[in-house]
């Protein structure tokens, strides 16, 4: 029997949609894996694997060929899976067969890593000088200080990090590209609301998830650190920016406020706000936060659509399946007739 090719998520889902019980054969990343107990007393495997065009969800019983393999796996580990597709209230959930690791060493391979790991669509030395360029541009110098030495204490790690596991920009070089994406959008809404400190809400979008570069870790699959679960970034964030306020010399007024929009910026207290947003920096920050979250999503899912796909699976960050299919082009004859010609 002739050796199955190697599918990438995108075309496994395809497949599972066109026909359930296709053969496939894929190389992943074991993003995440929990032991649980069924009814039965019976331990099974809740998993989840991706590649840079997706990722899915699927159980791997007890009787499994492929159970004992993956249970000895640790989260981050790149793995060659076999089965047959199948699906789950209109997800992917495979059913696997056999599941063998691949050895760090096979992971040299150029091709093999740009298959795996998901990155952003924007080149990142491109974004990574638009940063610098949007801290540069912050007038007060005290508080242009402060971004400097609180992004300066994270490192090279707000280069690559994700700016979450699974809802938004999870992805390396997410959290930079989200936070240039918020740069580049209060910039162009600055003149429309004069109430907005630019230079206040500037510091606050660079600096409102620095706390992401800790409370995230791991080099092929982000997980939360002890730190991520025992604090959270929000908490995190606000720990840096006082740090290096204090550091800078910045008055305690607008550092009160900067740490504020940090504290606020996840919107809602049932999303992870410490507070709510009572500033108008922090309302205009939070807000532009949660639109390029779900732009992000939106952007995402766009990318990983098969060309066949007219909607995508359920996206928990927005509640709803998302159209992915352009609207039709405007005629000019039927563009003339609307504007009356």
């Amino acid at each position: 029997m002739p050796e199955l090719a190697i599918s990438p998520v995108r075309d496994l889902k395809t497949m599972a949609n066109a026909q359930s019980g296709t053969p496939f054969a894929s190389v992943l990343i074991l993003r995440k894996i929990v032991t649980k107990t069924a009814s039965n007393g019976n331990a099974f495997l809740s998993v989840e694997f991706g590649d840079r065009t997706g990722s899915f969800n699927c159980t791997v019983f007890g009787d499994s060929p492929a159970f004992e393999p993956i249970k000895a796996l640790t989260e981050g580990s790149v793995v060659r899976v076999e089965g047959k597709t199948d699906s789950f209230q209109g997800r992917l959930a495979p059913r696997l067969s056999k599941a063998v690791a691949i050895d760090p060493e096979e992971l040299t391979d150029s091709d093999l890593l740009a298959s795996l790991v998901e990155t952003a669509p924007e080149d990142a030395e491109l974004l990574w000088k638009d940063f610098l360029g949007f801290v540069a541009g912050i007038k007060h110098p005290q508080l242009r200080e402060t971004v400097k030495l609180a992004v300066a204490e994270v490192g090279d790690t707000l280069r690559w990090a994700p700016a979450a596991i699974s809802m938004h920009h999870a992805y390396r070089h997410g959290l930079l590209e989200h936070t240039v994406h918020m740069a580049r959008a209060a910039g162009a809404l600055f003149p429309f609301y004069k109430e907005v400190d630019p230079d206040l809400a500037m510091a606050g979008v660079l600096l409102h998830d620095t706390g992401k570069t800790i409370e995230y870790e791991g080099a092929m699959s982000a997980k939360r650190s002890r730190r991520g679960i025992l604090q959270g970034h929000v908490v995190l964030g606000y720990q840096l920016a006082r740090a290096a306020g204090l550091k800078a010399g910045l008055d305690a007024d607008r550092l009160e406020r900067l740490e504020h929009i940090i504290l606020s910026h996840q919107g809602e207290m049932e999303w992870g706000a410490a507070a709510m947003a009572a500033t108008p920096e922090a309302v205009f920050v939070s807000m532009i936060d949660n639109l390029d979250a779900k732009m992000g999503m939106v952007q995402r899912a766009l990318r990983q659509a098969a060309p066949t796909d007219e909607f995508s699976e359920r996206l928990p960050g927005l509640n709803t399946s998302l159209l992915l299919r352009s609207a039709p082009p405007l005629r000019p004859a039927q563009g003339q007739q609307e504007l009356g010609v």
